[in-house]
C-alpha cells in the first residue's frame, strides 16, 4: 500500500465537502492545489490520521480568501 494514500484521500474528501458547500467554486479551482500542498506539508511533518488531515484541510480552505469576481 502506498504510504501517501491517506494524504491523497484527505485532499479528495476535504475538496469534495468544500465543493458541496461552495457550489460556485469550480472543481478545477486553484484552491485544490493549495490544499494538496498544505496537506502534504502536514503529512511530511507527521500528521498521519486521515480524519485529522481532512478536518485540517477543511479548516485551511475556510481561511482562504473567496474569489468574488
Amino acid at each position: 500500500m502506498n504510504d501517501e494514500a491517506p494524504q491523497k484521500i484527505a485532499v479528495d474528501r476535504a475538496w469534495s465537502l468544500y465543493l458541496a458547500i461552495h457550489t460556485d467554486v469550480d472543481s478545477a479551482d486553484v484552491r485544490r492545489c493549495t490544499l494538496d500542498r498544505y496537506l502534504q506539508r502536514r503529512w511530511d511533518f507527521g500528521e498521519k490520521d486521515l480524519e485529522e488531515l481532512t478536518c485540517s484541510g477543511l479548516a485551511y480552505l475556510s481561511r482562504l480568501p473567496c474569489d468574488d469576481s
